[in-house]
Parts: C-alpha cells; structure tokens; sequence
C-alpha cells in the first residue's frame, strides 16, 4: 500500500465497515463486534470510539489500513 492512508481517524466506523468490510475482524478484535450493531457508528469516527473504548487511535488505524484491500 502506498503512503496515503486509505482510513482515517475522522472516518465514521459505519462509512469504514461499509467501504472496507474486509476491516471487519480489527473491529471485532478491539471494539468486540459491538460497532456492527451500534446506531452511533453511523455518526462516530474512528478517533470517537477508540477515545470512548480506551484505545490507542494510531494502533487501530495501522491495522484498518493493513486490512483495507
């Protein structure tokens, strides 16, 4: 992949899950699965729920980015 990052942390989860489904394994690794269900992961980025899960943001985006094909 090259230098430009393909997710970002202003994302919203729901826009990540919807482009990249192949992400999905990193939620469930560190969010539990939760976001599939979550009506906020429609409105919240990237960087909200890794603030409210207690996560570190560049770790969870370091493993979206190697996810995303």
């Amino acid at each position: 992949m090259s230098d430009d990052k393909k997710i970002t942390a202003d994302m919203s989860i729901f826009e990540v899950m919807e482009k990249y489904p192949e992400t999905a394994d990193v939620f469930k690794k560190h969010f539990h699965g939760g976001c599939f269900a979550c009506p906020a992961s429609r409105i919240e980025t990237l960087s909200d729920g890794a603030s409210v899960h207690g996560l570190n943001i560049e770790d969870i985006l370091e493993e979206l980015n190697a996810a995303a094909v």
